[in-house]
C-alpha cells in the first residue's frame, strides 16, 4: 500500500519538515516513484512544478546524486535534462563511464526559486538544511534499492545529506571513501564505495571553465576504475 494519502503537509501540521509519512510501506523504485509524486514533506511542493524523482535502473552500478532539480528539470519531469546534465554526460563520456547506465538522482525533489526581478525566469535557490532532511528518506529509499557499487556525490550538499554536515567538497573530492549507510550503521557496513567531486553546475560558473571540466572528469575516472 502506498502512503497514506491523507497525510498533512508538515506545514500546514505544525510539525517538522518530514516525507517519512509518504514513503510506500513495500515495492521498488517504481512504487517510490509514484509516492514521491504526492510528497508534501516540506514547502517546496508548492511553487515547483512536480517532483523530480530520479531516474535509472535499479541496480545499477553505478548512482549519482545531486542537489536538487533545476528550472528545465521541473518543468520535464526528470533530474539532470539541463545544461549542467548535458556537461555531466559528456563528463561521463571523457571519463570512460559513458557506457554505464548510471541511476542519477538529486537530495531535494523540488526545484527551489526566486522569481528573477525582471521577466518570467527563475533563479535557483539553495534548500535549507530543513528541507534537505525532509527529502533525505527518498534518498535513503533510493540508495537502498539501487545498491549501487559507486556513488558519486556531486557537490556539497549532496556530500553533506550523506557524509554530514562537516563534509567539504575540496578536502575530499577524487578520493574513495567507504560507502555511508543510511541507516546509521558505521561506513563500511554497506557494500560499494563513494566518490565525492563538484557539481557540474560549479563549472558551468567557473572562470576557467576547461580546467574544472577537466577536474570533474579526472575526479570521475577514479570511479571508473572501480566499475572496469
Amino acid at each position: 500500500m502506498d502512503a497514506d494519502a491523507s497525510a498533512a503537509p508538515a506545514s500546514d501540521s505544525g510539525q517538522g519538515y518530514d516525507a517519512t509519512p509518504y514513503l510506500p510501506s513495500r515495492g521498488g523504485l517504481a512504487a517510490l516513484r509514484r509516492a514521491a509524486a504526492d510528497c508534501h514533506g516540506c514547502p517546496l511542493f508548492r511553487d515547483a512544478t512536480q517532483t523530480v524523482f530520479g531516474k535509472g535502473p535499479a541496480r545499477s552500478r553505478l548512482m549519482l546524486v545531486g542537489e536538487q532539480p533545476g528550472d528545465q528539470e521541473d518543468v520535464k519531469g526528470e533530474p539532470f535534462v539541463g545544461p549542467a546534465g548535458q556537461l555531466l554526460r559528456r563528463a561521463l563520456d571523457e571519463a570512460g563511464l559513458g557506457d554505464e547506465n548510471a541511476y542519477v538522482t538529486n537530495v531535494v525533489k523540488h526545484f527551489k526559486f526566486t522569481p528573477a526581478p525582471r521577466g518570467k525566469r527563475r533563479i535557483h535557490k539553495a534548500p535549507s538544511l530543513r528541507e534537505m532532511t525532509a527529502c533525505r528518506p527518498w534518498l535513503v529509499e533510493e540508495l537502498r534499492l539501487v545498491a549501487p557499487d559507486v556513488l558519486v556525490v556531486l557537490g556539497g550538499t549532496a556530500g553533506k545529506a550523506l557524509l554530514g554536515s562537516s563534509f567539504r567538497v575540496g578536502e575530499r573530492r577524487g578520493v574513495l571513501l567507504p560507502m555511508p549507510d543510511p541507516f546509521g550503521e558505521e561506513p563500511g557496513a554497506v557494500p560499494g564505495q563513494l566518490l565525492a567531486t563538484v557539481h557540474p553546475s560549479a563549472v558551468l560558473r567557473a572562470d576557467d571553465r576547461e580546467a574544472a571540466f577537466a577536474g570533474l572528469v579526472a575526479d570521475l575516472s577514479v570511479a571508473a576504475t572501480v566499475l572496469e
